[in-house]
């Protein structure tokens, strides 16, 4: 557990060290870096693209909050490329489901139990991002939430650093000063920095996965067996939302469900809420790159992904027949996909690699 720890500090100091190499680099290149993301459709595309080509959203989300933290993006502009994140991620699973495509009835419910968290996520944003663009309500709320929080969006106030962000910056500057030592100029050093939080933060959260995994992976499968056995949701979110808080990735929770689903021991009903307990528990990772940002905007997009994640689950799961339109959507797109598996490599390849690439070469 205390290795676990480490990792968490180094995960950390990862986000630090890129947020001080992105404020190395200046306003000109920051601003021509993100110039292709000033419409919010094509920063939903390059968090969808990010997400998949990292396999990862927890990375994803935390450099969005470096970014942010730096004061390199702005929150309007970072909010659909959170979002886009949420998407990307659900390629894990949907590719695991992969593993059961030459026995067509395991592959139809692996397949069907994978692609409802795609049609939950895209069915949160298609509600929620013209929500926000035209109310602002999710970042204003995280706003709102982050000043009763104790870190106000005040840019002129200063508040001392935490002891959490103290042991962070401490590194991050003594690898500053060693490089300035031996004569690295600015561009180097915000280069070398961007290379030494970016690798961080991948080792940190690449070793706390697969340790945490080791330790419950194990019991989540039990404890799913018996609380999805009896249709728990509310409860069954919990196990989801815990679940991933622990293990660092909401990739591994709903992963573990697909050859549970393709094995007919949970059906798509009783596997459904564990993947939205998922979706929140995930946005954790964002919360802890927040401590080791100097502005509070870092929170604010930090509790953003929470709030978006919470948001979808309020507005489709409480309505039977709003909460069964992704399951009914996984299910017909599996029965095809059964029949005609070239669609698979279609689905997958089309929906997560080529739309978002040409959305973002159309948008920008």
């Amino acid at each position: 557990m205390l290795f676990v720890v480490f990792l968490l500090y180094l995960f950390l100091v990862g986000v630090k060290a890129l947020e001080s190499g992105i404020q190395g680099f200046g306003a000109d290149f920051t601003d021509s870096l993100f110039k292709g993301v000033s419409n919010p459709l094509a920063g939903l595309f390059v968090g969808i693209l990010a997400t998949v080509l990292v396999q990862s959203s927890s990375v994803t989300t935390a450099t969005i909050v470096g970014l942010v933290g730096a004061g390199t993006l702005t929150v309007p502009l970072a909010v659909p490329m959170i979002m886009g994140a949420n998407i990307g991620t659900t390629v894990t699973n949907t590719l695991a489901s992969l593993g059961y495509l030459r026995r067509s009835s395991e592959f139809r419910r692996a397949f069907a139990g994978a692609t409802m968290h795609d049609f939950f996520n895209i069915m949160a944003v298609a509600v929620l991002l013209p929500l926000e663009l035209a109310t602002g309500f999710l970042s204003k709320a995280a706003a709102a939430l982050a000043g009763f929080l104790g870190k106000s969006t005040d840019l002129e106030f200063e508040s001392p650093d935490s002891p959490i962000k103290a042991a962070v910056k401490a590194p991050v500057k003594l690898f500053e000063n060693i490089m300035e030592g031996l004569g690295a100029h600015d561009t180097v050093l915000s280069i070398l920095l961007l290379i030494l939080g970016l690798a961080l933060i991948f080792v940190a959260l690449a070793y706390i996965t697969r340790n945490m995994k080791l330790v419950v992976a194990g019991r989540i499968e039990r404890s799913m067996n018996v609380v999805l056995a009896k249709g728990g949701g509310i409860t069954a979110m919990a196990i989801g939302l815990i679940m991933t808080v622990a293990v660092q990735s909401s990739s591994i929770t709903t992963s573990v469900l697909v050859p549970m689903i393709a094995a007919g021991v949970l059906t798509l009903a009783n596997a459904y809420p564990i993947t939205l307990g998922a979706n929140v528990g995930t946005t954790v990772t964002a919360l802890l790159a927040s401590l080791a940002t100097d502005r509070p905007e870092g929170l604010v997009i930090a509790l953003v992904h929470t709030l978006f994640n919470i948001s979808g689950i309020l507005i489709f799961y409480p309505i039977p027949q709003l909460r069964r339109i992704p399951l009914y959507l996984a299910e017909k797109l599996a029965a095809v996909a059964e029949v005609r598996k070239s669609l698979v490599i279609v689905y997958v390849i089309g929906a997560f690699v080529l739309v978002p690439i040409l959305g973002i070469l159309i948008l920008q």
